[in-house]
């Protein structure tokens, strides 16, 4: 009944594999082993910030079509297929490539509380949708983030067939995302400024 859509059930034997992905043991063939700490990503700490400061928040949401729900496991495959972990708080992240120690470039979460995905109850778990949220400073320049989270949200939208909405959750068009361009080019911009020195000793 939760899986109403016939659309990806297909799919969902592939979710399984997720289970490799929390980097949790699956002894005992529980592919799921994320469920003893299911808010915590299976205890992985993949996709944790190296630090909890931040300037500023970028946010795009993937909403499923009106009259429709986004599915677990279709969530889990597509995220799979995007090149996304499930790790840190139970939600998935983009990392960087050979250095997942940095944090994540990007993260995506279930709007519904508490915006885990809690593998225990992947294949009953159904939302509205999901939200891709870039946190600054990123392990990257905020504009290489953001044009590596905007093609992941755009094709798991494909494969969910769902919408990418901007943070005020309207359909994302070209204006929008050239200003956004236009702020993380000129945050980048900031931060590679010299800091205002003081007079030098003599």
């Amino acid at each position: 009944e939760t899986l109403a859509s016939g659309a990806g059930d297909g799919d969902s034997g592939a979710a399984a594999d997720d289970g490799g992905d929390a980097r949790a043991p699956a002894s005992q063939g529980n592919l799921f082993a994320a469920e003893e700490t299911p808010d915590a990503g299976g205890g992985s700490e993949l996709g944790r910030r190296t630090s909890e400061a931040f300037d500023k928040i970028v946010t795009l949401y993937l909403a499923a079509r009106a009259g429709h729900k986004l599915h677990g496991p279709d969530i889990v495959v597509a995220a799979e297929k995007a090149g996304l972990v499930y790790g840190y708080m139970g939600v998935f992240h983009r990392l960087v490539e050979h250095h997942p120690e940095r944090g994540p470039v990007f993260s995506v979460a279930n709007i519904m509380k508490p915006g885990s995905f809690d593998m225990a109850e992947i294949q009953s778990l159904e939302t509205p949708a999901i939200a891709f949220f870039l946190t600054l400073p990123a392990p990257m320049p905020a504009l290489d983030a953001w044009e590596a989270m905007l093609p992941t949200a755009q094709r798991m939208a494909e494969l969910l067939d769902g919408i990418v909405l901007d943070e005020q959750r309207n359909a994302l068009g070209r204006q929008r995302i050239a200003h956004i361009r236009d702020e993380l080019r000129a945050y980048d911009r900031q931060r590679e400024a010299p800091p205002l020195s003081k007079p030098g000793r003599w």
